[in-house]
């Protein structure tokens, strides 16, 4: 007598799944990647809102690209919108009209994609101070910084090209604003307009060309960047803030899947819709209300999105300034502010070196500083938020006059005085707030938590009674290192003879002495002092 097998197919995910592995290998890639562990705190979280908005654009500008015709050719509108019937316009102008008023969801979409750029940058540059303030960008990380930087930058100049494809009133303003600044390089200005507009402005090729860098070349790049940006945020580990078993070696957190992976998933859908929410209540760029764009016009209150206002603020404060040399006029009054804007960017993107140059610390770095025990750094941080919102300031001092009654020239006055002494103040004042921070700290170390019980000893005096911090709190304010400053050593040998000091290695001394000298970093508590303190024998 014989059995038969009851023999089931496995089910079809996993038949897919074994097909995939027999010729993929994704078996083996799912069990040595799938169960990466990643740190929990929500400042991490900063990125992901910056990633999922760069998804929205995406998707988004999908659908966009259908309705719109990039083309400067002159039309007569005859859709929907009345007040506009009979008006002459390009067809990038009607055909956002279209979109707005004709086709179904368009409006939204456009809404949607907008908001999502200016929160895509909002984020990424939240996001990057994070990372500048914590220290995250040293070894081995500096190579995703500058990929961090490069999408920032790249997204400040894809939102530029986005926001004047409609060919309105208010972005036609700004491409002749850019126009301008092109201008003032001396020597090779008027080529690189004609160049770029097919002829004199506005020429007939501007809008085609903006049209395939913001969808095609710079989306593209940004695509690219941001893949390597993931990879090696996966392949260097996720660094992490101090606590009690963490340390450079190890991480501390959740497994990618299921857990991350799920988190991520319901947060995307978190940022969609609250997008889409402001989206859909908080109208942005209504085209319709400024009308098309012509030379001879000027919008009201024409200001570009807030990532280039401090460009703009720039050029507004700069003094009219200009000088004849040789038959030419140079326009130094724009010049100038043009070519601070690319040297501020670039001492941004090559901070990481610059600090590992200064400190010579050459290790890897997984445990994230808090930010007063880097007084210094945080300082130039604050110092470069300030100069930035200064600038936003002349950005839009005329909006500033209107609304709070008061004169433009003051405003720009204002910007002049404090585009040098604002990072300055800004900068003492947060080193200051930096090491009272550090000070309160070792105070709590010693001397435990203020508890708010006043309590009266015998004698009279009335005292307040300090809990004591957890292991897990003292290890936190105790974790981080102290560094030794760089010092030129002696100059002299052991025969007499003086060598000679570069001037590099000198310069080198004094910035690591402004870094970590005795007025940047305040002592750690030793294991001495606080038993001192704790077992009764010194001062509560």
């Amino acid at each position: 007598m014989s059995t038969a097998t009851d023999k089931r197919k496995a089910p079809a995910g996993e038949r897919v799944a074994d097909w995939a592995d027999g010729r993929l290998g994704i078996y083996s890639l799912a069990k040595a990647n799938m169960r990466k562990i990643f740190p929990d705190h929500w400042s991490f979280m900063l990125g992901e809102v910056a990633l999922y908005s760069f998804i929205i654009i995406i998707l988004t500008g999908v659908y966009l690209t259908l309705f719109f015709h990039p083309s400067m050719n002159e039309v007569e509108y005859h859709g929907s919108y009345v007040p506009m019937q009979g008006v002459l316009m390009s067809e990038a102008y009607a055909s956002t009209l279209d979109i707005s008023f004709d086709v179904r969801g368009g409006l939204l979409i456009r809404q949607i994609h907008h908001w999502a750029a200016l929160i895509f940058l909002a984020a990424m540059m939240v996001h990057m101070m994070r990372v500048f303030f914590t220290g995250a960008f040293r070894k081995p990380r500096e190579i995703n910084w500058l990929f961090g930087f490069l999408l920032f930058v790249l997204g400040m100049f894809t939102g530029f090209t986005g926001y004047s494809l409609p060919d309105d009133l208010l972005s036609g303003t700004g491409v002749r604003f850019m126009q301008g600044a092109i201008l003032s390089v001396p020597v090779v200005g008027t080529y690189l307009s004609m160049f770029l507009f097919g002829g004199e402005f506005p020429g007939g090729d501007i809008v085609a060309r903006f049209y395939s860098i913001h969808i095609l070349l710079l989306p593209g790049i940004m695509l690219g960047l941001l893949v390597a940006h993931l990879i090696l945020v996966f392949y260097h580990k996720h660094t992490q803030f101090a606590g009690p078993g963490r340390t450079n070696n190890n991480v501390v957190g959740m497994p990618l899947l299921p857990i991350y992976m799920a988190k991520a998933g319901g947060f995307f859908f978190l940022v969609f819709g609250v997008i889409s929410v402001i989206s859909a209540i908080a109208t942005i760029n209504p085209i319709w209300a400024l009308g098309p764009y012509r030379p001879d016009q000027v919008s009201t209150g024409a200001q570009p999105d807030w990532y280039m206002g401090f460009s703009e603020g720039l050029i507004r404060v700069m003094p009219g300034w200009e000088i004849n040399l040789w038959g030419h006029t140079l326009v130094l009054g724009v010049f100038i502010p043009l070519m601070i804007f690319p040297l501020v960017l670039a001492a941004i993107a090559v901070y990481p070196f610059i600090e590992s140059w200064v400190t010579g610390d050459k290790r890897e770095h997984h445990i994230l500083d808090r930010p007063r025990n880097a007084p210094t750094r945080t300082a130039f941080g604050v110092a470069w938020l300030t100069w930035y919102f200064v600038l936003l300031i002349g950005g839009g001092n005329d909006l500033w006059a209107t609304h709070f009654d008061l004169s433009i020239n003051s405003i720009t006055w204002f910007v002049r005085i404090f585009f040098f002494a604002g990072p300055v103040l800004a900068f003492v004042i947060t080193k200051r707030i930096c090491m009272g921070l550090q000070r309160r700290d070792k105070d709590k170390v010693l001397h435990g938590r203020e508890s708010g019980i006043i309590k009266r000893l015998p004698h009279g005096e009335f005292v307040e009674v300090h809990e004591p911090l957890t292991q897990e709190a003292l290890h936190t304010l105790t974790a981080h290192e102290q560094y030794t400053p760089h010092e030129i050593g002696p100059t002299v040998d052991e025969n007499g003879v003086e060598r000679k000091v570069p001037r590099t290695e000198r310069l080198r001394a004094r910035l690591s002495k402004a870094y970590y000298g005795k007025d940047n970093q305040v002592a750690k508590p030793t294991v001495e002092e606080y038993k001192e303190i704790t077992s009764g024998h010194g001062h509560h």
